[in-house]
Parts: C-alpha cells; structure tokens; sequence
C-alpha cells in the first residue's frame, strides 16, 4: 500500500473519531439545555411544562444523574410520589456520592413518614467533603426530626447548621421554633432577630414574633408585629389569626 493511502486512512480515521466526538459533545449540550430549561420552568412553578424538557434530557442521556434527581423532584410536586421514589434512586445509583440527591430524597422521605431512612440520607449529604452547604442538610434534618417531636435531636441537627452557617435563615427561624416551644421565649425572639437581621420578614415569621411578645407580655412589641402583618400581608391566613384572636 502505498504511503498516501497510509495517510488517507489516517485522515479519514481522525475525521470519524473527530465527528463522533462532536456529535457526542452536542448530544451533551443538548441534555443540559434541557435540563436547565426544565429546572426554569419549576422555579417559575410552571410544573406542568417542566416534564416535557426533562425526559428529553433522560432520552438524550439515560445516565444523566443530574436529570433523574429533577426530574424526582417535580414528581414529588406532581404528588406522584412512585414515580419520585423511583427517579431518586436511580439518581443515585448512577452518582452514589450526589449529596443534593440525598438531600432532596432524604426530604421526600420525611414527608413520607420514613424518619430512619430520611436521616440516612441527610447525613450522606453532610458527610460528602465535595458538599458546600451542609446547614441545608443539617436544617432538612432538623425540621424533619421536629416532624416526628423529636427536639433533642432537632436542637442538635440545627446548631450543626448554625455552626455551618451562623447567618443561614431557615436555621435561625427553626432554632427560634423551637426554643419557642420548649417555652425558652427569650431565647425564641433573639433568633427571631437574628433572622430579621439577614431575611426579610413573612406572613409567618411576623405572626411568630407576634406570638413570642404575647407570652413575654411585652404590649409594644405585640402592636409592633400585628402593624408589619396587617399592612404588608392583608390578606394573609396569619391575618386573619390576628383579626379573630383580637375579636375575641
């Protein structure tokens, strides 16, 4: 054989192996533009158009762990709660170390009345050193170990995110919950301040404050919070707890 048909099949091997990379490239593009698109539309709560962009990520690509835990998610939205179940899994047997997929499962099963394996989870988030946010893993457990009255644990779990994160505020609103209920009212409205200090109130923290200064029997304080409710949330439920309990 002579010496350019040597090169000829040489070029024509680089040309194939150049196209079968280009066209592997583009079909990864092509999922992550789907899944970022499907992602969009749940954040605009757009559920239902959210579907259609994430299973053409998953045709794209059938071990797209990134896709099957969104796609989980939207179906926990959906209340189809199999179909979530099934979609965590599989994310996570492709990406055993996904510690948003162990977050996001370990909530998914908290609501669904699994406590020990909802822990495991969280803790698999937490313990992933690749994991930038662990308060969020940790304030996951401790709301879900709230759910089923177990504060001692709760406490625990909240403190850890607190020291993750001294400013993270769904960690402060949680601590101010519970200090609350365990009757350490005090202890409640300096959280609930340092929550106001990096978050802007809601319908719901507003009420809680309201509620906090009800049992230290501080008037102003009370008048204060039931002022901010009614002029920034008028038609809140909160609200209209306040309308009824001052009727009364």
């Amino acid at each position: 054989m002579k010496l350019t048909s040597y090169v000829l099949i040489i070029l024509l091997l680089n040309a194939c192996g150049a196209n079968i990379e280009t066209k592997r490239i583009a079909a990864n593009n092509a999922a992550i533009n789907n899944l970022q698109l499907g992602i969009a539309y749940m954040l605009r709560g757009q559920n239902d158009k959210a579907l259609e962009p994430l299973q053409k990520a998953l045709n794209i690509n059938p071990n797209y762990a990134d896709a099957y835990n969104a796609i989980a998610v939207l179906y926990e939205r959906l209340g189809k709660n199999d179909e979530a179940k099934k979609h965590y899994e599989k994310s996570l047997e492709i990406k055993p170390n996904y510690y948003d997929a162990h977050n996001n499962y370990g909530q998914f099963l908290c609501k669904n009345d699994e406590f020990a394996q909802a822990n495991i989870h969280f803790l698999k988030a937490i313990e992933n050193p690749m994991y930038k946010t662990p308060e969020v893993a940790y304030t996951n457990a401790g709301i879900c170990a709230v759910r089923y009255k177990k504060l001692t644990d709760a406490e625990t779990y909240i403190r850890k995110a607190l020291q993750s994160n001294s400013k993270f505020p769904r960690a402060l609103f949680q601590m101010a919950s519970i200090s609350f209920d365990q009757e350490r009212y005090k202890q409640a409205r300096d959280y609930l301040q340092r929550y106001s200090n990096v978050a802007k109130h809601t319908s719901k923290t507003l009420w809680f404050g309201f509620n906090i200064e009800r049992k230290l029997n501080n008037k102003e304080a009370q008048v204060y919070y039931a002022r901010l409710l009614r002029n920034q949330f008028p038609d809140a439920l909160e609200t209209q707890k306040l309308n009824q309990l001052e009727q009364n």
